[in-house]
């Protein structure tokens, strides 16, 4: 495979970290990955060397406060910050790519980033999945929490550590000491996000009935850091039949970082090729 590192400007003109993976054939689709809290874009290898070879090009890029991206870690003014660079960045891609299908998946903060995209630019994309999202309460330890409602009007850049349960992100012990030694994971949280994910929290969830691109959610059954329920809750509402849910037995936070990570990545081939096939039927058009 091809590939590239580069940067674009954000939404507010920062210089934003990208890669993208291409195969070596033409491609047929295109995948733009968001990934989670404390998270970077070096930590989706498994889902790049999985899907790049059945013709899928791959766009990841570092948010705002992670990463090789500037900004505080851990650290938003507004939750539209994440929407408006992820806007940014699938116009970038949609404008290089604008022959074949466009697909956005996100993990677990990049979960409930990628919905809430969906919500407000569902003509932008051929479908949605969302690893493991962030519908709950927000994947920060309850200290955080509480000390974010009580301190996000008057010190919402106290920088904290998030408290995320390291042991929690896969069962595969490799992975999780690879994430604990891993220089560009942060571990950073503030007031204000704490209290930005939960005001998109609460309006991802409310306007579920109106998502409408087509629909993947998967979620490992034993996750600890993000709440398989509160997934279901908003798949459940989602009125849109061109929807899917999968529940991996026993599986942790990171799908695929999992010890069933195999089974993830067919599954999210399988159902993009799928996805495919309806859009050469019915092509949208991106904006």
């Amino acid at each position: 495979m091809k590939h590239i590192t580069d940067q674009f400007t954000g939404a507010h003109g920062e210089a934003m970290f990208f890669q993208n993976w291409q195969p070596d054939k033409q491609a047929h689709a295109t995948l733009v990955i968001v990934h989670g809290l404390s998270d970077h874009c070096n930590r989706y290898t498994n889902l790049v060397n999985g899907l790049v070879p059945r013709g899928i090009a791959i766009y990841i890029f570092d948010q705002l406060g992670h990463g090789r991206s500037p900004g505080s870690r851990g650290h938003i003014d507004s939750f539209i910050e994440y929407r408006e660079d992820l806007h940014a960045f699938m116009q970038l891609v949609a404008g290089i790519e604008s022959e074949i299908p466009l697909f956005l998946m996100g993990h677990s903060m990049g979960g409930l980033i990628v919905l809430d995209y969906g919500l407000q630019y569902p003509q932008d994309i051929n479908g949605v999945i969302a690893s493991a999202p962030h519908l709950g309460d927000p994947p920060v330890s309850p200290v955080v929490l509480t000390l974010g409602r009580l301190l996000s009007g008057i010190w919402p850049g106290l920088t904290l550590d998030n408290g995320l349960d390291k042991d929690g992100i896969s069962r595969d012990p490799g992975v999780v000491q690879a994430y604990q030694d891993d220089p560009l994971v942060h571990g950073k949280g503030t007031p204000r996000l704490s209290t930005e994910l939960s005001i998109a929290v609460a309006n991802t969830q409310a306007n579920a009935a109106n998502f409408q691109p087509p629909l993947l959610i998967y979620h490992g059954s034993a996750d600890r850091l993000t709440s398989p329920e509160a997934s279901r809750r908003f798949y459940d509402k989602v009125s849109s039949s061109n929807k899917r849910y999968i529940s991996y037995e026993g599986g942790y936070h990171e799908g695929h970082n999992d010890l069933h990570r195999e089974r993830v990545i067919i599954d999210v081939g399988q159902w993009m090729e799928e996805q495919i096939r309806l859009a050469s039927r019915q092509p949208q058009e991106h904006s």
